[in-house]
């Protein structure tokens, strides 16, 4: 599991400190949205490879997966910025803001979502 968040959040920092990221329109977001499906995905996949699920369990585990991530999603991003909101320097969004801000909002952001994830399969795996 570390390793697959640790990837994520270097993935999603590399596609903003390449520019991948669009900060002017819609593009952005969905940039950033792919990023986390992918680590959502990425979650899913190694534990049940790990577990040596069969069709049926990795079917489960990605759905699972995902809802995970749907639900922790925006609670990620509300905790990302209300910590960083002290250190906003007057801009209207963090996309504005540029900088370490815009970096650790998205580090952050794709850790909590993946932690949901992964909460989200233990909780499952406890009932199997």
């Amino acid at each position: 599991m570390t390793y697959v968040v640790l990837i994520a959040v270097i993935g999603i920092l590399l596609l903003q400190w390449t520019g991948a990221i669009p900060r002017d329109s819609v593009g952005g977001a969905m940039v950033i949205a792919a990023a986390v499906l992918g680590g959502t995905l990425a979650v899913a996949i190694r534990e049940a490879w790990i577990r040596k699920r069969g069709v049926v369990g990795w079917i489960v585990n990605i759905v699972v997966s995902l809802l995970g991530a749907f639900v922790v999603a925006p609670l990620g991003g509300m905790v990302m910025v209300t910590l960083l909101l002290p250190f906003m320097d007057g801009s209207s969004s963090l996309a504005a803001a540029k900088g370490p801000q815009m970096s650790i909002a998205l580090a952050g952001q794709m850790a909590i979502t993946l932690l949901g994830a992964w909460a989200a399969l233990w909780l499952v795996n406890r009932w199997r």
